[in-house]
């Protein structure tokens, strides 16, 4: 076919990542709390302490990722344990009447004490183990390292966040969803760059063969059986296509990405257009090709897990199913869609952030388990989701109403292209657009 139209299409791979900056300057450094020092206990003046039992051992020599045990030395200093010696009464002397009474309540709170010490410890343990198993599941990095300096680095950190319908079906790992975020860790300048997905480029780079860039994943993953090499060749695609050096990425499957919701407790999310649409019944239209119609009002709402899947991904007017005529045309545009999605998204950081949701959230890594896989490692994919600020983010949305033209391609599909077949504009018009 003739790509002629196309030949300005950046094709040439962008350089293999550089390594990460290792020095020291403005690192975080993550698990740097450290215990108070121990005081020393106050006796009376005539009391001596015996040499074994001259003070508490050094606890600040204890790692602060290793829990208390119960065999941790307490020290000699109770003076239960040296009678006479501590101000009590000489031996031989009629104790007082109540001193068994006292001990004994003494003797109850500490095994209480060490009953608690041992849960937590143990508690500690069991979600530092489950936390790191979730970490080793959804990265291609261990839990703990990083490539960032832990967000420390003074340079712009750019992520590219893919959603994707999920299942066995045709077009089930078709990125229908890309966003990058780019993110000045140092300042927590967020900008939101939206990538549609019907943008026409060539895939596999210098191939001659083109596609909508939604499908860089699914050919990379060979349909999602390598979803590292998928995200890697979308990453560099988008690279290429928006000037930034992208060297990170983070897929969400959207079936997951409905279970988490719901294992939360549901989101807020405020609409602020009412529209509505037809939506499918069934994913798989071999299953079900029947449509509902699904209505969104204007107005903060209350969204379980497939009501905010169903608010993102919503697309097709009533007249494609021949259940009347949608009332907004505009938000059934790619366009709209994804300014939906990033509402989802920022929704659900919202509720994981607030302290009521925390006790639901061994539920959410067991569902995000099988929501997202990504090239960050945990440490780094937490340290970004805390610095990056969704609420004062700049948003950039690459459309027909600026870089890009709607076009058609050979077999008639809708596609994008760039305005004149500038590439470099879509680079040109990014960059003027990001959040310094």
């Amino acid at each position: 076919m003739d790509n002629s139209f196309y030949e300005d299409e950046p094709t040439k791979p962008i350089p293999p990542p550089s390594p990460a900056d290792q020095s020291q300057q403005d690192k975080l450094v993550i698990g740097s709390f450290r215990n108070p020092p121990n005081q020393p206990n106050q006796y009376p003046p005539q009391a001596q302490l015996p040499p074994q039992s001259a003070g508490n051992p050094q606890w600040s020599s204890i790692p602060p990722t290793q829990p208390l045990g119960p065999g941790t030395p307490r020290g000699q200093d109770s003076p239960f344990q040296q009678p006479g010696q501590l101000g009590g009464p000489p031996p031989g002397s009629r104790p007082n009447q109540r001193s068994p009474r006292r001990r004994r309540g003494c003797l109850v709170g500490c095994l209480t004490l060490l009953l608690l010490v041992i849960l937590l410890g143990g508690f500690g343990i069991y979600t530092g183990q489950r936390v790191l198993a979730f970490g080793s599941v959804v990265s291609t990095q261990a839990p703990l390292s990083t490539q960032t300096s832990y967000m420390g680095t003074s340079e712009r950190v750019n992520v590219l966040v893919m959603g994707y319908g999920g299942g066995n079906h045709q077009g089930g790992n078709l990125t229908d969803s890309m966003l990058v975020v780019s993110l000045l860790p140092q300042s927590h300048h967020t900008t939101l760059i939206s990538v549609p997905r019907d943008l026409w480029v060539q895939i596999p780079p210098t191939s001659g063969q083109y596609r909508k860039i939604n499908a860089a994943y699914e050919f990379a993953s060979n349909n999602g059986q390598n979803p590292a090499a998928g995200g890697d060749v979308a990453a560099q695609k988008v690279s290429l296509v928006t000037g930034l050096d992208v060297k990170y990425w983070l897929t969400i499957n959207f079936e997951g990405f409905r279970d988490l919701i719901n294992s939360i407790g549901g989101i807020d999310v405020f609409v602020p257009n009412s529209f509505n649409a037809c939506y499918p019944k069934n994913d798989d239209a071999a299953i079900d090709p029947s449509w509902i119609k699904v209505q969104f009002n204007k107005g903060m709402q209350h969204m379980d897990g497939e009501t905010a899947i169903r608010y993102a991904r919503a697309r097709e007017p009533l007249e494609v199913c021949g259940k009347g005529k949608s009332e907004n045309q505009a938000e059934l545009t790619d366009f709209a869609r994804s300014a939906r999605q990033q509402l989802i998204i920022k929704a659900a950081l919202s509720k994981v952030k607030q302290i009521s949701t925390w006790p639901s959230l061994f539920n959410a890594l067991t569902a995000l388990q099988h929501t997202i896989y990504t090239n960050l490692s945990l440490a780094d994919l937490m340290q970004f989701a805390l610095k990056m600020d969704l609420t004062a983010a700049h948003h950039v949305g690459l459309s027909n109403q600026n870089v890009l033209v709607d076009s058609t391609a050979p077999d008639g599909e809708y596609i994008l292209a760039p305005r004149n077949g500038d590439w470099q504009g879509i680079i040109t018009y990014v960059k003027q657009q990001l959040y310094s």
